[in-house]
């Protein structure tokens, strides 16, 4: 049982290292994007949004990556088991039950999903400050661009 600690926790740091360096990178682009003059302010918003969110994306199927690498190397799946959609069931929390960890490797599905947890709610963050942070720039280009007649 230790063993098995002892790998969810180093695949579970590694993870939260990417997600820490995919995070930086995001809010660098989402800050230099919402900085920009637009015309456009919604398209704008949806732009650097859905661009944030790709970004993320890529960072959850990275570590989802990095959970079957784990897989195979300490063979937690039975033989033949496609351990990237293993990978997936369990980080995702989805959970159908169609491939189950081998009976020595029982914790590691759970705690794939507690680190899948844990990352959706850190996207969910980030994405939370990206919105809040461009509608604030974009707020403020607004009310830069009003005239002292247009606001009463």
């Amino acid at each position: 049982m230790a063993v098995q600690f002892l790998l969810g926790t180093f695949v579970s740091v590694i993870d939260i290292m990417i997600h820490a360096l995919v995070t930086v990178a995001a809010i660098d682009v989402a800050r230099a994007a919402g900085l920009q003059h637009t015309s456009r302010p919604r398209s704008h918003l949806m732009a650097v949004m859905v661009t944030t969110a790709v970004i993320l994306m890529v960072a959850h199927t990275v570590e989802v990556l990095v959970w079957a690498l784990a897989y195979a190397v300490v063979g937690a799946a039975p033989a033949g088991s496609d351990l990237l959609y293993f990978a997936f069931v369990n980080y995702t929390t989805l959970g159908y039950g169609d491939i189950t960890p081998v009976e020595g490797w029982r914790l590691i599905g759970p705690m794939t999903a507690m680190n899948g947890i844990l990352m959706f709610g850190w996207s969910t963050a980030v994405l939370f400050e990206v919105l809040r942070k461009t509608l604030e720039h974009l707020a403020a280009i607004a009310a830069a661009g009003s005239s002292s007649a247009d606001r009463g």
